[in-house]
């Protein structure tokens, strides 16, 4: 008797999913569950990012991919994939032209990965429609949160038939690799960089325009400005680098170092005090419970899912929409130590909620109502 199999299939491959995708192949293996990653090539501000990663047994897939009213439109070739599986999981994307004909024909059973509601840009009407559409006619559906769960509910899906994976890093990786950075280490990082303990910012993550680098550089100097010793230190890399070096170049706080692996993240977040994201907040919510950095960000309508996870005044802050007050909250923060200790302890109590063990795990069970047909949703 051969085993179920299942394909999860993603734009493309990060080295952020790698950790995730390990734990899953060994969550269904232990319950009999054959795993496939299959994926693309990333397109438009994702291509810039220059994330991609390789995975041992990972398929790529035959993509063709057209711009259209400025939205990508991609076609991946999963039919081998879905004639060799007993289901497959797919991105609840309505750019993924493959998704479609595949639902239509609800063989292999279909189960849709996603954020629930559209985050990251505007959508009207009609296209929430086909949105909503698109997820009632899955199998079963995985939501990053539990709002978007609530969302897979009311577009018609049973609960039975939901599971909210709490999207989720390495934390628990990320966060003992923090904790081994020395003293020392530390020492010679600031030495380095030109870095003040208790003035010290960092930005992790894509360079372009959904994160507002404008607004982050506008900021910074209005930081550096009020705040003698202030750095914004900058790691990723993205369609406004140039904007990052052109305001290092110029004298600013600003300290560019470039793509960094989660052993520099590690690094850097034991040297910095806060994580300044003023535009989408996703993963980075997570990053900072591990790195005990607390989030600064405003009140923004394309932020991720995670933003969910954040808790202003808690765990984190969240500031006004304008590149001053922002900067005075930013400010304000780095001149209370003892608040800024207390958003730090609850950032470090939240790491452990929101884990990749634990994601791998709710994912696997899902992925076994969706083979099997049951409807047991989230343990």
């Amino acid at each position: 008797m051969t085993a179920p199999r299942v394909g999860l299939v993603v734009p493309y491959l990060t080295s952020y999913r790698l950790p995730f995708f390990t734990r899953l192949r060994a969550e269904l293996g232990a319950r009999g569950i054959e795993l496939t990653v299959a994926h693309g090539q990333p397109t438009g501000l994702s291509a810039a990012r220059r994330d991609t990663v390789a995975l041992p047994g990972a398929v790529e897939l035959r993509q063709r991919a057209r711009r259209v009213a400025g939205r990508d439109l991609v076609w991946l070739g999963v039919g081998a994939l879905a004639r060799t599986s007993d289901a497959l999981v797919l991105p609840q994307s309505m750019h993924h032209l493959h998704t479609y004909p595949l639902l239509a024909a609800r063989r292999p059973r279909i189960g849709l990965w996603g954020h629930g509601r559209t985050h990251v840009s505007a959508h009207g009407p009609a296209a929430r429609r086909v949105k909503e559409a698109l997820t009632r006619r899955a199998d079963w559906f995985f939501a990053y949160t539990e709002a978007g769960g609530a969302y897979a509910v009311e577009a018609g899906l049973p609960r039975q038939r939901v599971t909210v994976v709490r999207n989720a890093l390495d934390t628990t990786a990320l966060a003992t690799a923090r904790a081994a950075v020395d003293e020392a280490e530390r020492r010679a990082l600031r030495e380095r960089h030109g870095l003040t303990p208790g003035r010290t910012a960092l930005y992790v993550g894509g360079l372009d325009a959904l994160k507002r680098i404008p607004f982050l550089l506008d900021a910074a100097d209005r930081v550096g400005r009020r705040l003698p010793g202030f750095r914004l230190v900058v790691a990723g890399d993205g369609a406004h680098r140039p904007l990052v070096r052109a305001a290092q170049a110029a004298g600013g706080p600003v300290v560019y170092v470039g793509p960094v692996g989660d052993r520099d993240k590690a690094r850097l977040g034991a040297v910095c005090d806060v994580l300044l994201v003023p535009g989408a907040v996703g993963l980075c919510a997570v990053d900072s419970f591990a790195l005990e950095t607390p989030v600064i960000t405003c009140p923004w309508p394309y932020h991720g899912p995670e933003f969910e996870y954040l808790d202003s005044g808690r765990n984190a802050l969240v500031a006004p929409d304008d590149p001053a007050a922002y900067a005075a909250a930013v400010t304000g923060l780095l001149r209370a130590p003892h608040e800024l200790d207390r958003l730090r302890s609850a950032c470090q109590a939240d790491a452990g909620r929101y884990t990749v063990e634990g994601m791998a795990a709710r994912f696997a069970h899902g992925v076994e109502g969706l083979i099997h047909g049951t409807t047991h949703g989230t343990p």
